[in-house]
């Protein structure tokens, strides 16, 4: 089993459906700027499971670091696009300090995957 494959596809479909419950379940519900927060970590969330899927590619000399890479967009997922959705559905700052935390983290995330890409030149 391709454990990262597994987390692209779960991921991309999470992504898919929180999309999905902006643009149906919380238009109307939620201030316009609440909306746009929540679709931006549904739009992060869906382009770091993509992410996480090209990590799924790669084997030989790099697939250490696209694993790795994989880990550090996952967190990001979580934190990044986590904290973005539990600030608009929960009106709550509480994980504010995450979203940071996250961008970091997916930013490291590509830095890994670089990293892989040059460990297969």
């Amino acid at each position: 089993m391709n454990g990262r494959l597994l987390t692209a596809a779960a991921n991309g479909f999470l992504a898919v459906a929180a999309g999905a419950f902006a643009a149906h379940g919380l238009e109307g519900r939620v201030s316009p700027r609440a909306l746009e927060i929540f679709q931006t970590g549904a739009h992060y969330h869906l382009t770091h499971a993509l992410a996480i899927f090209g990590t799924a590619l790669i084997g030989g000399p790099g697939a250490a670091r696209a694993t790795l890479a994989a880990w550090l967009f996952a967190i990001g997922i979580v934190l990044f696009s986590g904290s973005l959705y539990f600030l608009v559905l929960a009106d709550s700052t509480a994980l504010v300090l995450a979203t940071p935390v996250g961008g970091v983290s997916l930013l490291a995330g590509w830095v890994a995957l670089g990293l892989a890409a040059l460990k297969q030149a």
